[in-house]
């Protein structure tokens, strides 16, 4: 599992800082985490590629979470995409793109599929064999969703010395990766247990950005392996919190130790701090293992 923050950034751009934006490689798939302002620039700097990104999830309709949106689309056109592209955003951003495109005469040459959010209980919104997202409703001025990524567990592993010593069939790999037991050259059946491994414990993401002090979502980021949780303000600026639906460092590392996270990144830092470090002494107060988010970072777990 590789994270790649594009930015962490609350509300404008600047010369050095980017909003909200990132992209999780998870079982050989590419999601494209919000879409702030300048989103495909920082793409580009970190050398991901356009063609992998198949499913877009979008949190909220706040500017610095969506207004680098619709310039993707349009590039994927010029790109000459073929794929199709799903995102998954709060009712109305559909109608938002598909009215920018109708006035530019810029419909896309591709599948343009949405997936509009409505509901304020948590759900399943993507599954295939090997993922799992479901939503994260959030508190903040508008309709918010964060978004939780599970892994689902993956084939048993093969122990190659135990398998080569009960003389199992090539063919029957596959079978025994996969669970099941089976018969060896000589028709006497072998237990899977005594020949595999347990395969990797699946790992899990949550994102969580923007919202204020929330403890319902508790339940759903429970165990949750990392969690990237906004931090809008230092502990000083803490009455800002409140009535801006945002979150200090102190509240994110609060959510981490109650959900028994085992990472927690810091993200969505106000504009007006220049030192960043504050926000991890902050939280490590309250969490141990914290880390920063910063413009072109990489994490992998």
């Amino acid at each position: 599992m590789k994270l790649t923050i594009l930015g962490c950034h609350s509300a404008t751009p600047r010369t050095n800082t980017n909003p909200t934006s990132q992209v999780l490689e998870i079982k050989n798939h590419t999601f494209l985490i919000d879409c702030g302002e300048g989103t495909q620039v920082e793409l580009r700097r970190n050398k991901v590629k356009f063609v992998r990104i198949k499913h877009i999830f979008i949190s909220h309709l706040h500017g610095d979470h969506c207004f680098g949106l619709v310039g993707l689309i349009s590039t994927f056109k010029l790109l000459t995409r073929e794929a199709d592209l799903h995102v998954y955003a709060p009712k109305g951003l559909k109608e938002v793109i598909t009215l920018q495109m109708k006035l530019s005469d810029s419909w896309t040459n591709y599948k343009l599929i949405f997936h509009e959010l409505t509901s304020d209980s948590s759900e399943l919104i993507f599954e295939d064999d090997k993922v799992e997202v479901y939503t994260i409703p959030l508190d903040h001025r508008i309709y918010t969703n964060g978004f939780l990524f599970k892994e689902k567990e993956g084939e048993r592993k093969l122990d190659m010395n135990a398998v080569l010593n009960t003389g199992v069939d090539v063919a029957y790999y596959r079978k025994l990766k996969q669970g099941f037991d089976v018969e060896d050259n000589n028709g006497n059946l072998v237990k899977n247990e005594s020949v595999t491994k347990p395969p990797n414990k699946p790992k899990s993401y949550a994102f969580c950005s923007d919202t204020a002090y929330n403890e319902a979502m508790l339940p759903i980021i429970k165990d949750v392996d990392v969690l990237y949780h906004e931090s809008t303000f230092l502990e000083k600026n803490e009455k800002l919190a409140a009535p801006t639906k945002h979150s200090t460092a102190k509240q994110a590392a609060s959510i981490a130790k109650q959900a028994k996270a085992k990472t927690l990144i810091l993200g969505h830092y106000s504009t007006r701090y220049d030192d960043l470090n504050l926000f991890k002494e902050e939280a490590s107060e309250i969490f141990e293992n914290v880390k920063l988010a910063k413009d072109g970072i990489t994490f992998e777990f």
